[in-house]
């Protein structure tokens, strides 16, 4: 079965750092563009970054700056780097991948087929 692993989340305070983890689980992650999106109370789910299996990747505006998404091949693992996060950054963040062997951009729209079940992030002093 194929799944998705987050984790990483956590209580932290304003301007403080975070790195969450996307783990596959059943699966290699080698040729799936992955991306990161996260859904705040009340709120749509919105985008954050994406990263293809070439390491390209795509930001929405508002998150370029404090927000880093790399992968690690041999811990089939893609992490976000979250740097000098706010209150409203909470929200719970989710991992998605989407089979792209030979992409060459990925999208930060939420149309992936798999998706973890979150992990929650809460920005409070």
């Amino acid at each position: 079965q194929l799944q998705l692993v987050e984790s990483g989340g956590a209580l932290v305070q304003p301007g403080g750092s975070l790195r969450l983890s996307c783990t596959g689980s059943g699966f290699s992650l080698e040729n799936y563009i992955i991306g990161w999106f996260r859904q705040a109370p009340g709120k749509e789910r919105e985008g954050i970054s994406c990263v293809t299996s070439g390491r390209r990747t795509n930001y929405a505006d508002s998150m370029k700056g404090r927000f880093t998404i790399s992968r690690d091949g041999a811990e089939n693992t893609v992490y976000l780097q979250m740097d000098n996060v706010k209150p409203e950054d909470t929200a719970v963040y989710y991992c998605a991948a989407e089979w792209r062997p030979r992409p060459t951009f990925c999208t930060i729209l939420p149309t992936y087929s798999i998706w973890g079940q979150g992990t929650q992030v809460i920005v409070s002093p």
